[in-house]
């Protein structure tokens, strides 16, 4: 028996091949797969190509496929990610799943917990020993997804701006961020950013420059990392509070390439935990959420597959 584990972020998709005891032989790396942001026939684009990478480096055909992207909480969503599934045409169970819920696997395995996943965009996701579901977070760019990489990149750019119009303070941010986009002036952002149209992956990389100028001293990068800090516990807490674990064990898992890029921003989320549920042990997803999408994709193959709800 074999099956594919995938896991689509806005920055990027990994798919994994594993056998029936869950050991890996094949991955296949591609672009970001956000329905929202890019569309049907582009995250379509993405899923096949990275399907056909991981096949063709072993002579198998998968019996069920996992799928972990973004969104698929919205009934509309769902279907178009079905639909998807469908048109690329592999004869294999599918079963498609928020992505949160593929890093919560990969940290947790099938145990209580929370992840919070802070990648170009971010999410708290919680399933307590009822198996009952609940999220907070993962509104998308315009409407949300604070303490995500995006988030920090468009505080970064606003700083600059502000510092320039004398409306804020001055800030080693407007060096290292025209610095990191190549550009002499902060007027020249007018044309960077709205010209070329909204270049999430960019933005989102300004993360870590605000890491490189808070480590420098910067108070204002400071504050945009203390911020994203809380708005991302403040999600966690939401769902802690609403699957009534305040007082419980359970892992808190730290998921997505912020963290990884920002440690600052790990170890502050950890203290802050510490406040919403002391008795949580919080810790750094170590392997790619992907391996969380093997386990499920494992048992929709076994026909043992039972997913939490929400509630």
């Amino acid at each position: 028996m074999y099956v594919l584990g995938i896991d689509a972020g806005g920055t990027k998709t990994v798919c994994l091949l594993a056998d029936d005891a869950g050991r890996v032989l094949a991955e296949s790396h591609a672009g970001g797969a956000n329905l929202q942001a890019s569309g049907e026939l582009a995250v379509e684009k993405v899923l096949h190509q990275v399907m056909d990478d991981t096949l063709t480096q072993r002579d198998v055909r998968p019996d069920a496929i996992c799928l972990g992207i973004a969104g698929v909480d919205r009934p509309s969503d769902a279907q178009a990610v079905q639909g998807i599934m469908r048109r690329i045409g592999f004869k294999a169970r599918v079963t498609v799943v928020n992505d949160a819920l593929v890093a919560l696997v990969a940290g947790a395995g099938d145990q209580p917990g929370v992840v919070i996943v802070a990648g170009t965009g971010s999410i708290a996701y919680g399933v307590d020993a009822a198996k009952r579901a609940c999220r907070a977070g993962g509104w998308g760019y315009l409407l949300g997804d604070e303490g995500g990489g995006l988030w920090i990149g468009r505080a970064a750019l606003s700083s600059v701006v502000r510092a320039f119009d004398g409306r804020g303070p001055a800030t080693y941010l407007t060096e290292l961020v025209l610095a990191e986009m190549h550009l002499a002036t902060p007027s020249e952002l007018i044309h960077a950013i709205y010209d070329r149209g909204l270049q999430r992956p960019l933005v989102a990389s300004l993360a870590s420059v605000v890491q490189k100028a808070m480590l420098a001293g910067d108070a204002v990068a400071a504050h945009i990392l203390a911020r994203a800090a809380e708005e991302l516990v403040s999600a966690a807490s939401s769902v802690v509070t609403r699957l009534g674990m305040r007082g419980d064990v359970f892992p808190t898992i730290l998921a997505g390439g912020i963290f990884k890029a920002i440690p600052a921003l790990s170890s502050d989320v950890c203290e802050r935990m510490a406040e919403v549920a002391p008795r949580s042990e919080v810790r750094a997803l170590d392997v790619e959420p992907a391996q969380g999408a093997v386990t499920l994709a494992l048992a929709t193959a076994r026909g043992t597959l039972a997913l939490p709800s929400y509630f």
